[in-house]
C-alpha cells in the first residue's frame, strides 16, 4: 500500500478590497515580512518557514458581518498573545474594531480587521 505524504499548509489567502492596506494592518499586527512581489492586486506576508498570508483584491468585495449568519464569517484566524487587553488596544489603534458580541469572555476576544474579517486573540 502506498501512502501519500501529508499535505503541508503553505498559505492562507483572504479576499479584500485593498490588498496592500490589509497586508499593512497584519504586518504591523504580526511583524511578518512583506512579500517582495506584493502589489495592488495581491499582497503577501511571509514567515521564516515560508508560510504566507496573502491578501487578494476582489471586485465587489462583501465583508462578513460577524456574528450575522446572513453574511457569515466563512473562516477566521486565531492569534495567541500574552496580554489580551494590551493586544486588543494595539490592534484597535491599527484599525481593527471590537464587536459587542464576545462569546469567549476572558478566554478570547473577537476583533474584526479593516476589511471585515473576524479574527480571535487567545491567551498564550
Amino acid at each position: 500500500m502506498t501512502t501519500t505524504p501529508p499535505m503541508r499548509l503553505t498559505a492562507i489567502n483572504l479576499d479584500c478590497p485593498d490588498p496592500l492596506a490589509l497586508a499593512a494592518f497584519y504586518q504591523q499586527a504580526t511583524g511578518l515580512t512583506p512579500h517582495p512581489a506584493s502589489n495592488a492586486d495581491f499582497a503577501g506576508l511571509t514567515r521564516e518557514d515560508g508560510f504566507v498570508i496573502g491578501f487578494q483584491r476582489v471586485a465587489d468585495y462583501r465583508p462578513p458581518r460577524w456574528p450575522d449568519p446572513a453574511a457569515p464569517q466563512q473562516f477566521h484566524l486565531d492569534f495567541a498573545v500574552d496580554d489580551l487587553d494590551r493586544a486588543r488596544s494595539r490592534l484597535v489603534e491599527l484599525g481593527a474594531r471590537e464587536p459587542a458580541h464576545q462569546p469567549g469572555g476572558e478566554r478570547w476576544r473577537v476583533l474584526v480587521d479593516p476589511a471585515g474579517h473576524p479574527f480571535c486573540l487567545t491567551r498564550k
